[in-house]
């Protein structure tokens, strides 16, 4: 079997295990559940006037939501990404596509990418690497191959070191990846997000990736998909046994998502795209009131992508439809209202940012 190979029969191993085992956070959550936001009896706004429309590096999105990175590399997944495409263009919402990795190292699939920009061509598409393959040999041609295949308007590149350090074929090397990072920044005219893919941001490592020059980050939260738990089932498939034993043992890992929004957003200046376990409008508000510039989901988009177009914007619809109504009872207009309406977080979430030095009192004292 040759490295390209296992490249893509691993991306559609991803998908089917998504889409057929258990893959949830168990005993963590991404902390939506201690954010509370403030119900106005007395809204004083037309809520068929709220307007959920935002400005992302520059391009206007009719909601703060983004289609996330899920996949790509194989035929089922060009399907996929058809689909998705199709309704981010309709529905004027952003996407990102999974991780190019195979396209690169094998041109015949880079049409698994580039329908995404055939379905959409308006909308405001995001291209993937990895910062394993950074730092093991890709360069800049690589980079701009990646953003040229789907013209896309920015630049994802995902930080997995989890799943890196589980996965059997992982690359858990991350040395050097912020002078990469700050190298390619300076080179490529699009912003680069930095991307976790499930187990959160500290503020550290945000204040360390704002100074190399990257635009964004996606917080890419815990409490929500875990990657452990994917690559675990892989590891059970072909009887790993240390693959499934750190797979279990590191199933729920991370930073919760609503702590990481925090963590990132009051320590840098970016742009921050909350992914993490966000399954309804109701959560959607929750993190732009925490200081979110968009979400990102994935999962619950990917059983309704495999029936069609009709049923992922019926999904997005029913998430429209619970934001706004979401908007409305906290009296809040716009997107940029919601961020300053009151919000409540308690329990374990409360006593985390306390300890980190996150004051959540504040949030409640807004108005």
């Amino acid at each position: 079997m040759t490295r390209k190979t296992e490249t893509e029969e691993r991306k559609q191993s991803h998908v089917k295990i998504s889409l057929t085992k258990d893959v949830q956070a168990k005993t963590i959550k991404t902390g939506f559940e201690e954010i509370h936001l403030v119900h106005r009896a007395a809204p004083e706004i037309n809520r068929s006037q709220v307007d959920t429309a935002v400005e992302i590096f520059g391009h206007k999105l009719a909601a703060p939501i983004i289609i996330s990175a899920m996949t790509g590399g194989t035929k089922s997944a060009a399907k996929i990404n058809a689909v998705l495409a199709e309704a981010a263009e309709k529905l004027g919402f952003g996407m990102g596509v999974g991780s190019q990795r195979a396209a690169l190292e094998n041109p015949k699939l880079e049409y698994t990418f580039k329908v995404a920009r055939e379905k959409a061509p308006n909308a405001f598409l995001i291209a993937n690497i990895g910062c394993p393959q950074l730092t093991k040999g890709y360069s800049l041609k690589e980079v701009e191959r990646a953003i040229e295949m789907i013209q896309a308007d920015a630049l994802a590149i995902h930080l997995n070191p989890l799943q890196e350090a589980i996965q059997a074929e992982g690359q858990p090397d991350f040395t050097g990846v912020l002078d990469k990072l700050k190298e390619i920044s300076k080179a490529i005219s699009v912003p680069i997000i930095a991307k976790e893919t499930g187990a959160g941001v500290a503020s550290e490592d945000a204040v360390m990736l704002e100074a190399t020059g990257v635009k964004g980050i996606d917080v890419g939260g815990a409490g929500g998909t875990s990657w452990a738990a994917v690559e675990y089932h892989r590891a059970k498939e072909f009887n790993d046994e240390t693959g499934q034993r750190l797979g279990l043992t590191f199933w729920d890992w991370g930073i919760p998502t609503a702590v990481s929004i925090v963590e990132v957003k009051r320590s840098t200046e970016l742009t921050v795209i909350a992914t993490g376990g966000i399954r309804t409008g109701i959560q959607i508000a929750k993190a732009i009131a925490l200081g979110a510039d968009a979400v990102g989901i994935a999962l619950p988009l990917l059983k309704p992508a495999l029936k069609g177009y009709k049923m992922v914007v019926k999904e997005l619809n029913h998430l429209i439809a619970e934001l706004k109504t979401a908007m409305f009872l906290t009296g809040a207009n716009t997107v940029q209202d919601l961020k300053r309406v009151p919000v409540v977080i308690t329990g374990i979430t409360a006593d985390w940012l306390r300890v980190r030095g996150f004051a959540p009192e504040g949030y409640a004292e807004r108005s």
